[in-house]
């Protein structure tokens, strides 16, 4: 069994290194890590340090308030304005701007926000509160969708008609192929995200590699994971031949988890989705489908206008997510855009690329 010591061991780690270096890969590579917990393994451990020059990793969409657009923030917004909700959200939102305010200064304006640590906290809210209504801030991929479904299904079963939620969940797949077609964004292979793999299995990279033949590899968040799945694309793009691997098989099956993605399918309907920095994407975004919509919180907005100002153009978390630039490269990155003064939500969440470089890279 892989303990922790032997997934942080320096020699084997070397010996990966090595290895990756006797391939004698001239040609750039460059390897997206899905997910934001890949980037903070890379920079934590310093692996950056200890690949050849000419493997490039980037940073792609894993962070899921990263990718979330300034219209949730201001929808949101919008509903705390009225002193009978309660929103209900995850700390990482609080500090993210919208195109017309932020959550944090609606607080401080007197809006009624609690910071939660697990959707079941949101619905006790709704319990413990019946003359308020609770609106939970749904935001995360597949990895998070499962638990959101199940409140859902809780609260419907409870008979509560006081909770809500608004969805900001997003799947992975949609956006992997969009990433495959971009011209202007040269991904030669892709460090598959180990959480939402748990849920969604195998099969959806299968076919991004049948079309798009550019190596993927399942990767958990350990060190020595992350140098085993990058040895294993370079190989792949050596030999010419491309596939999916597993290299989290200790944790993800093949088939995912059946029951969670049977339980997202009950509860959402998979639409189009807009994601920051990528536009709408099809079938890329769970909402609430009609079983379940008394709980969805868009009705309490219905037609109100959100009045609407110029996005601020000084933030470039839209190229940092889509792997157009690193953050280093945007003019505002450890200047007038720093953990305490984050202009973009890849500075405020702690998956987001922007905070992960603030902290670890020189």
């Amino acid at each position: 069994m892989l303990t922790e010591n032997l997934l942080r061991d320096k020699n084997i780690i070397g010996k990966v290194i090595s290895a990756i270096r006797s391939l004698k890969l001239q040609e750039k590579i460059n390897i997206m890590e899905v997910c934001g917990t890949h980037t903070y393994t890379f920079f934590r451990f310093g692996l950056r340090k200890l690949l050849p020059d000419n493997i490039n990793l980037i940073s792609g969409p894993g962070c899921p308030v990263c990718i979330t657009e300034d219209e949730f923030i201001d929808k949101a917004c919008f509903l705390c304005k009225d002193k009978q909700n309660i929103i209900a959200t995850f700390g990482d939102l609080i500090k993210v701007k919208g195109a017309t305010s932020s959550l944090e200064l609606a607080r401080a304006e007197g809006a009624n926000i609690s910071i939660v640590y697990s959707p079941s906290e949101a619905l006790g809210l709704a319990k413990e509160n019946p003359s308020k209504r609770i609106i939970f801030l749904a935001v995360g991929f597949e990895t998070t969708a499962p638990l959101t479904a199940s409140i859902l299904k809780e609260a419907k079963k409870s008979g509560l008609n006081n909770f809500f939620v608004l969805s900001a969940h997003r799947v992975i797949p949609p956006a992997l192929n969009l990433l495959c077609s971009d011209r202007e964004i040269n991904v030669d292979g892709f460090l598959c995200p180990g959480h939402v793999s748990v849920i969604i299995g195998e099969h959806p990279y299968r076919e991004i590699v049948k079309k798009y033949h550019k190596p993927c590899v399942i990767c958990g968040f350990e060190p020595l994971d992350m140098v085993l799945s990058i040895y294993k694309i370079c190989l792949q793009i050596k030999n010419g031949k491309y596939k999916l691997e597993n290299e989290y098989n200790r944790v993800v099956k093949a088939s995912g988890n059946i029951s969670a993605m049977k339980l997202i399918g009950e509860i959402f309907d998979v639409r189009d989705a807009a994601w920051r920095g990528f536009g709408v994407i099809k079938k890329s975004g769970l909402f609430l489908n009609k079983t379940y919509a008394k709980f969805d919180a868009e009705k309490l907005i219905g037609k109100a206008l959100i009045s609407r100002t110029a996005k601020n153009i000084k933030c470039r978390c839209a190229d940092v997510v889509k792997g157009k630039i690193n953050p280093s490269q945007c003019p505002q990155f450890k200047k007038s855009c720093t953990i305490d003064n984050p202009l973009g939500p890849c500075m405020v969440s702690f998956e987001g690329t922007c905070r992960i470089y603030y902290e670890y890279s020189a």
